[in-house]
């Protein structure tokens, strides 16, 4: 089961030179509850923006057209076509999360069986927006408003859709 996990503005907009424009620890908590003890697949820049380390408790398959990219990490897979990790993600029995970025979510985006999106209100700056995306093939089966808080200081809500 392919599932795409992100975050982004209400206009799109998923980062800023490589990181989140935003702090939001409740979007932090719900991406590592859903991905905790399952595979990631994100790119290189992704991987990078993230101090090219993998998350705790998590594999993480970093899929990159450098085919002599390596990182020596037990926990890292590292890839280089879309068709590789489709094969791998139909031998698992666990769901693979894809995480990003741009370039990778549209890669997989005739793949997907559910998306797990969170949609934070505010105006942000930044690079890189989610791509343009049909969602008349999926339905929305869930959203959840998040708690504003000290910590969460921007509305936010979390969506799950399905594949019709």
């Amino acid at each position: 089961m392919l599932i795409a996990i992100w975050a982004q503005a209400e206009d799109g907009l998923i980062g800023r030179k490589g990181h989140l424009p935003w702090r939001l620890p409740a979007d932090l908590q719900f991406f590592k509850q859903q991905t905790l003890g399952n595979t990631l697949v994100m790119g290189r820049k992704t991987f990078e923006g993230m101090g090219g380390r993998p998350l705790p408790g998590r594999r993480t398959i970093l899929l990159t057209h450098d085919i002599s990219y390596r990182v020596d990490h037990p926990d890292v897979l590292v890839m280089h076509t879309p068709e590789e990790v489709r094969q791998l993600a139909e031998q698992l029995d666990q769901p693979v999360f894809i995480a990003g970025g741009a370039q990778i979510y549209q890669l997989f985006e005739p793949y997907y069986d559910l998306l797990l999106r969170t949609v934070i209100e505010g105006d942000f700056a930044g690079d890189a927006y989610f791509p343009p995306f049909d969602f008349t093939s999926y339905e929305l089966v869930e959203q959840t408003d998040g708690i504003v808080d000290e910590k969460n200081k921007y509305p936010h809500h979390f969506e799950k859709w399905i594949r019709k």
